[in-house]
């Protein structure tokens, strides 16, 4: 029996091919937020050991700041998108959250609008039909996440 082998990693590209895949998935929801009307005012926000993937302005009356945590899968053998938050996760991104609301600015100094705001949760599932194309991807918006 062979073990499979994963494809060699471009040496110009350190980072690993989920972490490729996770930077794609960002990137393509950003996009489509921002094709909704929403304000991408973040990406990638660090806040001491935890991250955020998107911070965004969702357009409305009122409009609400939101913070995006973005989940992405390629392979079927270890569940969907949404089973990879589990409760230690989504603790971290409210920490990180409750850091930026209390600070009321992101780390590069740019101040965060006083709006009512909230978690949400962005599934990108790239498993069918073709993992390495994300034009045949499932895009799955959860609104409101909280923790248990």
């Amino acid at each position: 029996m062979s073990i499979p082998t994963r494809a060699p990693r471009d040496p110009a590209d350190p980072r690993t091919t989920r972490r490729r895949l996770g930077d794609r998935a960002e990137s393509l929801v950003a996009g489509q937020l921002a094709a909704l009307g929403w304000t991408v005012l973040a990406a990638g926000v660090r806040v001491g050991r935890d991250e955020l993937d998107l911070v965004a302005i969702e357009p409305g009356l009122p409009p609400t700041l939101v913070f995006v945590e973005v989940r992405s899968r390629s392979d079927s053998r270890f569940g969907a998108p949404e089973e990879t938050i589990d409760s230690a996760k989504l603790a971290r991104t409210y920490r990180a959250a409750f850091s930026l609301l209390r600070e009321r600015r992101l780390p590069d100094g740019r101040p965060l609008p006083p709006l009512r705001w909230r978690v949400d949760l962005v599934c990108v599932d790239a498993r069918p039909p073709r993992p390495e194309d994300l034009t045949a991807i499932e895009v799955r918006h959860v609104r409101g996440i909280a923790p248990d």
